[in-house]
């Protein structure tokens, strides 16, 4: 199985660089609107904080994690909204404060999870090392929007190699989730890192092909850009098809962001 300190590390240096971004933000900058509709910058940091505490829960209390559960099936338009809607209102002293302890807990319950313990979620269940890149995978994620929101662009770090990672992995994920069926063959994936080092994945000679740079890939299956507006190759049917679904996270299939060059009629997504 595989050791989650690695990966806990860099969740840590992931939020460190977010905390950052928004630690001496005025009460303006916090009511920022970001690219997710209706969401602020508040909004934003209270996701993530709700994330974490359902995470702590998932890890540490598994029942009243299963009762989290039911919640969301009860409510699957409104969950995740009510969520950050009640952290958003809060002063943003105390939404930072509350975000810096969740993500502290979190590290703390993660790095305790016996080897090869299965921890549920809102998904399949996770292993302490998935579930952690999964954390890091949508920190990256929403800092991205924060980023938008403030006008400003973040540099690209290796941290990246765990997001495409998780969406190579999550390939078979996304053609299932849209009703499409899942192709036998593997993918061949090249991807170039922030650093100029070449990341791959799967055979040398598989028939469909995915290239082009890790940022790319990552705002892909983010669903933080539109594939138009992204320096990705497929080559092969497949891979063409998967570049239109890719997503790296759980749930219902995200409707994924407009071009930027025109309305392609589908709205952003969380």
């Amino acid at each position: 199985m595989a050791d989650p300190t690695p990966v806990l590390a860099d969740l840590r240096a992931e939020s460190d660089e977010l905390d950052l971004l928004v630690a001496e933000l005025t009460s303006d900058q916090w009511a920022l609107p970001t690219p997710s509709p209706g969401w602020t910058v508040a909004h934003q940091i209270a996701h993530l904080a709700w994330t974490d505490r359902s995470s702590v829960l998932a890890v540490t209390d598994q029942a009243a994690f299963a009762r989290e559960v039911e919640k969301a099936l009860a409510e699957p338009g409104d969950f995740v909204d009510n969520g950050a809607n009640e952290g958003a209102g809060k002063p943003p002293a105390q939404l930072l404060a509350d975000w810096r302890d969740g993500r502290a807990a979190l590290q703390e319950a993660l790095a305790a999870v016996p080897e090869g313990a299965r921890l549920p979620w809102y998904g399949p269940p996770m292993t302490a090392a998935s579930m952690a890149t999964a954390r890091l995978m949508e920190t990256w994620a929403h800092a991205r929007d924060v980023a938008d929101a403030l006008g400003v662009t973040p540099e690209p770090t290796a941290r990246l190699r765990h997001i495409v990672r998780l969406g190579v992995r999550t390939r078979d994920f996304s053609f299932g989730v849209h009703g499409l069926s899942v192709p036998f063959e593997e993918f061949r994936v090249e991807l170039l890192g922030p650093g100029g080092e070449l990341w791959t994945y799967g055979p040398e000679d598989a028939a469909d092909r995915v290239t082009g740079p890790a940022l790319d890939f990552c705002l892909l299956v983010t669903q933080r850009a539109h594939r138009a507006d992204l320096a990705l190759r497929a080559d092969g049917p497949d891979a063409d098809r998967w570049l239109d679904v890719a997503q790296a996270f759980a749930g219902p299939p995200g409707a994924g962001r407009p071009p930027k060059s025109g309305d392609s009629g589908k709205g952003p997504v969380r």
